[in-house]
């Protein structure tokens, strides 16, 4: 049986660079991924984490990094006792010039079955990424409330 994986694909009215620098700029990325800071020097090898609040919520190590085309890191939520458990799933960023804007596209994969992070970030990616292409093509990003009522509802 195939291992579940999320995809993701956007088109965002930006560009290659503005969009690697709104992934790898740790006050950028808070202000659309749900108030979560990501820190890294973006070098392969290189540790990545993702805070909230002084607590780290994931911790993530860069395996590929080729600005601004591709970048690729293993995830692991070490908030959570038992997806602490799990072994890293793999996040791709592909950035494609496509005409006048960005194509983004983002996998998430190699779960295990029965995986509980897959149930977490499928809620959480559409969401980080919706708010990320208001926040490049309106200077906005989504309300944090908003991603807060959408978890409600799921639940």
């Amino acid at each position: 049986m195939a291992r579940p994986e999320f995809a993701y694909v956007t088109y965002i009215r930006t560009t290659p660079d503005a969009l690697w620098h709104a992934l790898t700029d740790a006050e950028f990325t808070r202000r659309y991924w749900m108030d979560c800071t990501l820190r890294s020097d973006w070098q392969v090898g290189s540790v990545m984490t993702m805070e909230r609040d002084g607590e780290i919520k994931n911790q993530c190590t860069i395996v590929e990094s080729d600005p601004p085309r591709r970048l690729a890191y293993d995830w692991i939520s070490v908030w959570d006792e038992t997806m602490r458990q799990e072994q890293p799933s793999r996040v791709t960023y592909e950035i494609e010039p496509f005409g006048d804007v960005v194509k983004l596209t983002v996998t998430h994969e190699r779960f295990a079955d029965g995986s509980a992070t897959l149930p977490s970030i499928a809620f959480g990616w559409p969401m980080v990424l919706a708010s990320l292409k208001s926040i490049l093509e309106t200077g906005q990003p989504l309300p944090y409330d908003v991603a807060a009522h959408v978890a409600a509802e799921a639940a």
